[in-house]
C-alpha cells in the first residue's frame, strides 16, 4: 500500500510539472481551440454561479463563440443587469472611475504588445547573428538548434524543387528525342522510297542480280546469277562454232 501511494503521488507531481504554464496566444489549431472553447466557457460559468451564490453579487455573463453561438448566465436576469450597467455607468459620478479603469487598461494592452514587439525584434536580430552578448551559452545552444532547423528545412525545400526541375527537363528531353527520331524514321524512308524509284526507272541497269544458285553434283557453280533485263528484247546471238 505504501509503495502503491508514493507511486501516485509521483504520477500526480509529474502532471503537475509536465503541465506548467502555457502562451496566452490565439490557438491556431480549429480542433483545439473548439475543445479549448468548450472547457474554459464550462469552467467561466461555473466560477459565475460561485460568484454568485457565495458573495450574493449580481452577475451576468453573455459569451459568443467564433461561430456566432451565444452563451448566458445570470443569476437575476441578464436583461435586467445590462439595464443596470447602463444606468450606473450613465452616472456622473462615475464617469471619472469609468474612463480611468478604461484608461488604464488600455495603457497595460499597449504596454504588452510595445514587449511583444521588441521580443519578436530581438529574435529577428539573434536569428541574423546580431546582438548576441546578452544570450547565456542555453540561450545560444537553443537559437543554434532552431537556426540548424531552419536551414533544414530551407535545403530540404530547394532539393525538392532542384529534383522536380530535374525530371521536368529529363522529361522534355525524352519529348524531343521523340520527335527527332521520328522525323529521322521518316526522313530515311523518303529517301529509301525515292532510291527504289530511281532503281525502277528504264535504263537503269541492263542486268539485274538473282538469287545466288546452288552447287550441282560436280561441285560446280550454276553460273546463271547475270541475266538480261526483261525491260529490253534480247538480241538473237550465233553460237559459237569450232572450227
Amino acid at each position: 500500500m505504501a509503495l502503491q501511494s508514493d507511486h501516485s503521488r509521483e504520477i500526480s507531481h509529474q502532471r503537475k510539472i509536465s503541465r506548467g504554464k502555457i502562451e496566452i496566444k490565439r490557438i491556431e489549431n480549429t480542433t483545439n481551440r473548439q475543445v479549448t472553447f468548450c472547457k474554459r466557457r464550462n469552467g467561466l460559468l461555473k466560477k459565475a454561479y460561485e460568484l454568485s451564490v457565495l458573495c450574493d453579487a449580481e452577475v451576468a455573463l453573455v459569451v459568443f463563440s467564433s461561430r456566432g453561438r451565444l452563451y448566458e448566465y445570470a443569476n437575476n436576469s441578464v436583461k435586467a443587469t445590462i439595464e443596470r450597467y447602463k444606468k450606473t455607468c450613465s452616472d456622473s459620478s462615475n464617469n471619472g472611475s469609468v474612463s480611468e479603469a478604461n484608461a488604464q487598461f488600455y495603457e497595460q494592452e499597449a504596454s504588452k504588445l510595445r514587449s511583444h514587439i521588441t521580443n519578436l525584434q530581438n529574435q529577428n536580430r539573434n536569428m541574423l547573428g546580431e546582438s548576441l552578448g546578452a544570450l547565456s551559452l542555453r540561450d545560444l545552444k537553443n537559437l543554434e538548434t532552431k537556426v540548424e532547423r531552419g536551414i533544414s528545412r530551407i535545403r530540404t525545400k530547394k532539393n525538392e524543387l532542384l529534383f522536380a526541375e530535374i525530371e521536368y527537363m529529363q522529361k522534355r528531353q525524352e519529348i524531343d528525342l521523340h520527335h527527332n527520331n521520328q522525323y529521322l524514321r521518316a526522313k530515311i524512308a523518303e529517301t529509301e522510297r525515292a532510291q527504289q524509284h530511281m532503281s525502277l526507272m528504264p535504263g537503269s541497269s541492263d542486268y539485274e542480280l538473282v538469287q545466288p544458285q546452288p552447287f550441282d553434283e560436280r561441285n560446280y557453280l550454276q553460273v546463271n546469277a547475270l541475266q538480261p533485263n526483261e525491260n529490253y528484247p534480247q538480241q538473237d546471238q550465233s553460237p559459237l562454232q569450232l572450227v
